[in-house]
């Protein structure tokens, strides 16, 4: 619902403010990013991002928190995805929208 174009229902700000908290940090951008392109195994994961598994691991775990990766059993391992296909998407689209506005100031356009 919105209010003199206000977002007013709470669930829906809460989903954003996660959004937000998990794009916050540089790291689980690149974890979300690199979900993105593939599933990955957590130790694959720290590899690729020259991280510690154990700072992954907090990383991973406030992504799951907010609802953004989710974990799928593979016999011995866990293997980390994106909750929901259209993240990926999303992600696509927010990065495209402010990398495509550059180095302008932002100015409302009407």
């Amino acid at each position: 619902m919105y209010r003199r174009g206000v977002l007013t229902v709470a669930p829906d700000i809460e989903v954003l403010a996660r959004f937000g908290r998990a794009l916050a940090d540089p790291i689980r951008c690149r974890i979300l990013l690199a979900l993105r392109e593939a599933p990955a195994y957590p130790a694959d994961l720290a590899d690729a991002l020259g991280i510690s598994r154990t700072r992954l691991s907090n990383h991973l775990a406030c992504l799951r928190d907010c609802g953004l990766v989710v974990t799928v059993p593979d016999g011995r391992r866990t293997r980390y995805e994106l909750a929901d296909e259209r993240l990926g998407h999303a992600l696509d689209d927010l990065r495209t929208a402010v990398v495509g506005r550059g180095d302008r100031p932002y100015v409302r356009r009407r």
